[in-house]
């Protein structure tokens, strides 16, 4: 996660805790992408959130194919997160280089 603060800064917990609440609900993981930048979004008090989740899921690592290595990545922007130049320079910072 990320965001440019327009003048209000958070805790990590509070970033932890807005994961752990969406995380417990069954769904899907692009909807959960979304809903953590949009929480952010408000408490922060600014529309430049981006969020990127790379997880593993036990239906495809436990069932079915049996895919203990897959991951799959999903990611949201916001504000100026969505401009090619800011969001490359939050993708060169965390190192992943997948192209969205």
């Amino acid at each position: 996660m990320a965001y440019i603060s327009k003048g209000r800064v958070i805790g990590l917990s509070k970033m932890n805790r807005i994961v752990a609440y969406y995380a417990k609900r069954p769904q899907v993981q692009e909807r959960l992408t979304m809903q953590i930048v949009q929480e952010l979004q408000i408490a922060l008090g600014t529309e430049d959130v981006a969020c990127i989740i790379d997880a593993k899921h036990l239906c495809v690592n436990s069932r079915g194919i049996n895919d203990i290595e897959s991951s799959t990545v999903t990611s949201e922007f916001g504000g100026q997160f969505k401009t090619e130049k800011t969001k490359r320079e939050f993708l060169d910072y965390i190192k992943l280089d997948t192209k969205f």
